[in-house]
């Protein structure tokens, strides 16, 4: 990489590797991930690059450029210093109703510029929404793996992403708006902010199916068996408690009505009655203490621009990379 200088790792997966570098002449930090040349550089891959590029608003993470090493592709964008929303969560327990309100506001901004450019997400969850390094942090939508756009994909057909994030109509069979879904996945991240759990979990659920293990033949009686009926049988209850929309706010914790009612309308079976990002952004409850910068004239500065890519790199260039890192190398 002579371009840039490695500092540390920040996280693996199941694509890779993604590290903190530092841009050598600009001084810059930046995050890569790097994945694996050959078979791993699939069309998830691609689509991630092709729809990020198109993005630029202070809510989504920077797509900055493509570039190979030996081995690996590197997907190279803006470093988030306050890391994943999750993980400030699973510190905090919860937020206040005023936090999750004001990171809350910066998600349905970024996510309703996004779909201004024809693009629906389909992966939205806490661990996808990053947090930059100052004192008042600023959102950053991120992961664009599973994401469409319009103009190029098949509208979507097939459940991706996270099921507890996912809407009644994504686990159905058959095809379903991904932009009006991403609405639904917003409201689950609403609810774990405030709440601090999934709203379709439920904390008998595991009770019960433990219940059922035990009528079970003894032949399954083995602790990894034990362990894959219960995974499995916990995601067929939470499936089906999602098509029910069956959820509930428990009594200890204190929100307004105005937030409850949000909720009610978020978290709706027919997608076609679901509220829309331009309702919400008119509700009550979403205009308490909105930031200047987050305000409807500010915001339409960002859709005002009419540039294909926000990248140096043409379309050209960035093709030439991924078909590059297609390649099986030589073993």
């Amino acid at each position: 990489m002579e371009k840039y200088e490695f500092i540390k790792e920040l996280g693996a997966g199941s694509f890779g590797v993604a590290n903190l570098c530092r841009d050598k002449k600009r001084g810059e930090l930046v995050a890569i991930k790097f994945i694996e040349r050959g078979p791993t550089i699939d069309e998830n891959v691609e689509r991630e690059i092709v729809n990020h590029r198109l993005l630029q608003h202070p809510n989504v993470i920077y797509f900055k450029e493509v570039m190979l090493t030996p081995t690996h592709l590197g997907i190279v964008m803006e470093y988030a210093a306050g890391g994943e929303l999750f993980k400030r969560i699973s510190i905090s327990g919860r937020c206040t109703e005023d936090e999750t309100r004001y990171f809350f506001q910066q998600l349905i901004c970024g996510l309703e510029y996004i779909h201004s450019r024809q693009i629906c997400h389909r992966d939205l969850k806490l661990d996808n929404i990053l947090l930059d390094g100052s004192k008042a942090p600023r959102v950053k939508i991120c992961d664009f793996g599973y994401s469409k756009l319009y103009s190029l994909h098949s509208t979507p057909n097939t459940a991706v992403g996270s099921p507890t994030y996912a809407a009644p109509e994504v686990l159905d069979e058959g095809e379903y708006d991904g932009q009006i879904a991403d609405i639904w996945s917003c409201g689950v991240t609403l609810y774990i902010m405030l709440v601090g759990s999934y709203p379709f979990d439920h904390p008998n659920d595991h009770e019960d199916v433990q219940k059922t293990i035990q009528v079970l033949p003894s032949l399954l009686h083995t602790n990894y068996y034990n362990k894959v009926i219960i995974s499995f049988s916990l995601l067929i209850v939470l499936l089906q408690r999602i098509k029910n929309v069956d959820y509930n706010i428990p009594h200890n914790i204190k929100i307004s009505e105005e937030c409850r009612e949000l909720f009610s309308r978020i978290f709706v079976r027919d997608p076609s009655k679901r509220i829309s990002l331009k309702e919400i952004k008119s509700h009550p409850w979403f205009l308490k203490k909105l930031a200047w910068e987050l305000n409807e004239g500010i915001q339409a500065l960002f859709y005002r621009r009419n540039i294909r890519t926000f990248s140096h790199q043409s379309d050209e260039e960035i093709m030439k990379v991924l078909r590059e890192a297609e390649k099986k190398l030589p073993s």
